[in-house]
């Protein structure tokens, strides 16, 4: 059975004296990689701010303008939902139980102090 060699290095070492000139010097590069779905919205986006902005430039009639601003927000509310990130099916009942489990706890202690509070308003008043 062969034995492995271990090499301890301290920090506070900064001229190794048992290190061999004869073994390679390995460097790690860090390398950052865009994502090519941010690079190709982000593309869009500019794209699209460049044709409103020549979009806005254009002064509408002054009846149509209320369409054109609710067209505006339709537009934008769509972009804005393709960006959501929905959750899957699991997740969706892990958070619908929670919200049930919450209310059912929620309604027991608002019951509970109904119940306290009309059995001391009996007391007193009658």
């Amino acid at each position: 059975m062969a034995k492995a060699k271990i090499t301890r290095i301290k920090a506070n070492d900064s001229k190794n004296t048992d290190s061999k000139a004869d073994e390679p010097v390995i460097t790690r590069k860090k390398v950052v990689l865009k994502d090519k779905k941010q690079e190709k919205t982000e593309k869009k986006l500019k794209k699209e701010a460049e044709k409103s902005e020549k979009k806005n430039e254009k002064k509408a009639f002054i009846l149509f303008r209320p369409f054109i601003a609710v067209g505006h927000y339709l537009r934008d509310s769509w972009r804005e939902i393709r960006q959501v990130r929905w959750p899957n099916r699991k997740a969706t009942w892990k958070m619908v139980l929670a919200v049930i489990v919450y209310t059912a706890i929620f309604a027991t202690i608002l019951v509970l102090l109904d119940m306290l509070f009309q059995f001391i308003f009996s007391k007193i008043l009658g």
